[in-house]
C-alpha cells in the first residue's frame, strides 16, 4: 500500500502506485483541461505532484513541452535567480565489495587499477584543486569495510579542512558515500559534511537486486531508506538521484518525486538537491547493455520537470554531460555543476591518471575550471563558490523556509558576487577576470536594495585588499 509517511522503501516508493500513476497518466496525457489545471498550478510555483508530473512527461504535444521549459526557467530564476554553484568530486578511494553490473567499481573487475588515496596524497590532491580555485568538493569512494570504513572517511574530512594553500580553502565538503547506519551519519554530521548525497540508481526493486547481485548494496530497502536514517542521524540536506539508462525513464523519474514527497511529509524538508547522471562508458562498463538508454531531447524535459515538480531543490549535472547539453538543461532548471573534474583516483595531482583505467566513468565536458567559470559569464551566469549557508546554519529546514519563500536571494545573490571576485583575485586568466569583472558591476548596480548595493561593493573593495572572511 502507498504511503508517503511510511519509514517503509516499499510503501513511501510503492511499485502499484507507480504503475498506477503511469497508466493514469497514458489514458489523460492529451487531456486539455487537465493538462491547463496542472500548467496552472505549475505556475504557483509551488511544486506538482508526482501524478501531475507524470502527465506532462507522456504528453508529447510541442506546445506544451514549450510552456514547460519556459516555466522551469522562471522557476529556476525566482528561487536561484541566475546563479550556478561550481563545486568538484574527489575520489577517495575505487575498491569496492559490490557487484554492480554498471560501475567500474564492481568486485569482479579485474581489469581496473584500485587505488586509495593516503592523508599526504589527499594533501597533493586538495591543494591542486585549490590551485584552480575550488571551494567546494564532494568526495566519493567506494563501499569496503576494509579499506574505506568510516574512520578512513571522517579522517579525509579533517584533513581537507584543514588544507591551507596561498588563499585556498576548501569550506564545505559534501558526502557520496555508500548507505550507512544512524550512528555513522551521525559522525559525518559532528565532521562538519554538507551535504550527503547518495544515488538510488533505479526506483525499481526488481531491476535493482538484478543490477547489485552480490554486496551490501544488494539491499533494496537498506539503500532506500538510507536518507530516513541520515536525517535521523542530523543531517538536514540530503541529495536524491537515479543514474538514467538503467531502467525506464518514467518509472524513474515517478519513484525519484516520491522520494521527495516522502522526505517532506517524514522530515518537513525535501531533498537539497536533485541530480540527473545518464550511464557514461567506463572500463569494463558498455552503456549499449543496458537498453533504457535517454535521448538528448528526454533528457532536458526531465530536467525541466524536476525544476516544476520540486522548485526549491538544487539540481546537478556534473562532466558526465558534454559542454551542448549542459548548455541546453542550464535554463531548464540547474543551478550546480562540476568544472574541472576528474573522476580518477589521484587524477589532480597528477593529471596524466585521469587518463587511467580506475576512473569511475568517462568524462565529456574536459574543460578547465577557468574554461568553464567563463563560459557560465559569457551566458550570463553568475559562477557561485559560495558556502555561507553551511557556515551560517541555514540548512535543513531553515533554508527550505527561505528559499520556499524567496528570500534566499538576498543572501546568495550577493554572496556569489564576492566569491566569484574572490576567484578571479586570486586565479582567474586575464580574459576572465576582464569578463567577470564586467559581469559583477552589472549585477551590483541591479541590487535593488541600497543599504545591500553599498554593503556589497565594501566587500568587493575588501576582497581586492587581500580580505576573505566574509559573509551575508
Amino acid at each position: 500500500m502507498y504511503n508517503p509517511n511510511s519509514l517503509h522503501a516499499e510503501e513511501f516508493i510503492n511499485h502499484a502506485e507507480i504503475m498506477d500513476t503511469l497508466e493514469y497518466a497514458r489514458t489523460r496525457k492529451n487531456d486539455t483541461t487537465l493538462l491547463s489545471e496542472i500548467l496552472a498550478k505549475a505556475r504557483l510555483h509551488k511544486g506538482l505532484s508526482h501524478r501531475e508530473v507524470a502527465v506532462l512527461l507522456l504528453n508529447e504535444d510541442p506546445a506544451v513541452t514549450e510552456q514547460l521549459y519556459k516555466l522551469a526557467n522562471q522557476i529556476k530564476l525566482a528561487y536561484y535567480g541566475n546563479r550556478i554553484v561550481i563545486f568538484a568530486p574527489l575520489y577517495l578511494s575505487n575498491y569496492c565489495v559490490n557487484g554492480c553490473t554498471y560501475c567500474p567499481y564492481h568486485a569482479k573487475n579485474k581489469h581496473i587499477s584500485r587505488k586509495k588515496l593516503t592523508q599526504e596524497d589527499i594533501v597533493r590532491e586538495v591543494t591542486a584543486l585549490q590551485d584552480m580555485g575550488h571551494k567546494r568538493l564532494a568526495i566519493e569512494a567506494g563501499e569496503d569495510p576494509l579499506h574505506n570504513p568510516i574512520s578512513y572517511i571522517l579522517e579525509c574530512i579533517d584533513t581537507i579542512y584543514h588544507i591551507r594553500h596561498k588563499n585556498g580553502a576548501i569550506r564545505r565538503v559534501n558526502v557520496n558515500i555508500a548507505a550507512t547506519t544512524e550512528e555513522e551519519y551521525h559522525m559525518l554530521k559532528e565532521a562538519g559534511i554538507g551535504t550527503y548525497i547518495l544515488f538510488q540508481e533505479t526506483y525499481h526493486k526488481e531491476s535493482y537486486e538484478k543490477l547489485h547481485p552480490t554486496g551490501p548494496k544488494h539491499n533494496y530497502d537498506y539503500h532506500t531508506e538510507a536518507m530516513d536514517r541520515a536525517m535521523a542521524g542530523g543531517i538536514d540536506d540530503v541529495g536524491l538521484g537515479v543514474l538514467f539508462g538503467l531502467e525506464n525513464y518514467p518509472y524513474e523519474l515517478v519513484g525519484l518525486l516520491m522520494h521527495a514527497e516522502h522526505l517532506e511529509a517524514v522530515h518537513g524538508v525535501g531533498p537539497h538537491t536533485i541530480s540527473v547522471p545518464r550511464i557514461k562508458p567506463a572500463e569494463d562498463i558498455n552503456p549499449d547493455d543496458f537498453d533504457n538508454g535517454i535521448s538528448d531531447d528526454v533528457f532536458a524535459k526531465i530536467c525541466a520537470l524536476i525544476r516544476v515538480a520540486v522548485p526549491y531543490t538544487g539540481m546537478i549535472i556534473s562532466t558526465r554531460e558534454s559542454q551542448a547539453v549542459r548548455e541546453r538543461v542550464l535554463p531548464l532548471g540547474i543551478s550546480q555543476i562540476s568544472g574541472g573534474s576528474r573522476t580518477s583516483v589521484g587524477g589532480y595531482d597528477v593529471p596524466e591518471a585521469a587518463d587511467d583505467n580506475s576512473a569511475q566513468f568517462d568524462v565529456s565536458d574536459r574543460r578547465t575550471l577557468d574554461e568553464v567559470v567563463r563560459w557560465l559569464m559569457e551566458l550570463d551566469y553568475i559562477p557561485s563558490f559560495c558556502t555561507a549557508c553551511y557556515r551560517e546554519g541555514r540548512t535543513g529546514d531553515r533554508f527550505m523556509s527561505f528559499c520556499k519563500s524567496g528570500q534566499i536571494l538576498n543572501y546568495c545573490h550577493p554572496n556569489a558576487l564576492m566569491t566569484l571576485q574572490e576567484y578571479l583575485e586570486d586565479y582567474a586568466a586575464p580574459e576572465t577576470k576582464r569578463i567577470g569583472q564586467a559581469l559583477i558591476a552589472r549585477q551590483i548596480r541591479q541590487i535593488p536594495n541600497p543599504a545591500r548595493r553599498e554593503k556589497a561593493e565594501a566587500y568587493l573593495k575588501e576582497i581586492a585588499a587581500g580580505m576573505r572572511d566574509f559573509r551575508f
